[in-house]
């Protein structure tokens, strides 16, 4: 884990572009901005870990994960930002053997279904339920 969270950071580093470069190209350097707050606690030997951190531009990041039944890592945490018109973006999310499981009213949304569903088909959903309700029941009795 520590491996893994070492090279992310490293791509992200390398990626990222040199204030030399954009000066070069006519840009303006970006200020550095300091981290105001930062707790990490290492894995455990039942791979339990937690990281959280503050920025002075009001990014928050926090999380607290454990090793999966499957073996993966099992997290559940939130970060939020500042967004351009002053107001406060915030997601949470869980990330299990499910994925991750984002949460915010940022998230688009599925529209609603377009039309009523016709009676007729909800009749034939419940005939089909029905039938194998009693298919279940008859295969019990033969067992």
């Amino acid at each position: 884990m520590k491996t893994a969270t070492f090279f992310a950071l490293l791509a992200v580093a390398l990626a990222a572009p040199r204030p030399e470069n954009l000066e070069a190209a006519g840009g303006v350097a970006p200020l550095p901005i300091a981290i105001v707050r930062q707790v990490q606690v290492n894995p455990d030997a039942l791979g339990a870990h937690s990281s959280d951190f503050e920025s002075a531009n009001g990014i928050v990041f926090q999380f607290s994960g454990s090793e999966g039944v499957l073996g993966g890592a099992n997290m559940i945490g939130s970060y939020s930002y500042p967004q351009a018109d002053g107001t406060l973006a915030s997601v949470s999310f869980v990330a299990d053997e499910n994925g991750f499981q984002p949460q915010s009213s940022l998230l688009p949304v599925a529209p609603a279904f377009p039309h009523p569903i016709p009676q007729f088909v909800l009749d034939q959903i419940e005939f089909a339920r029905l039938e194998d309700e009693r298919r279940a029941k008859e295969g019990a009795i033969q067992a």
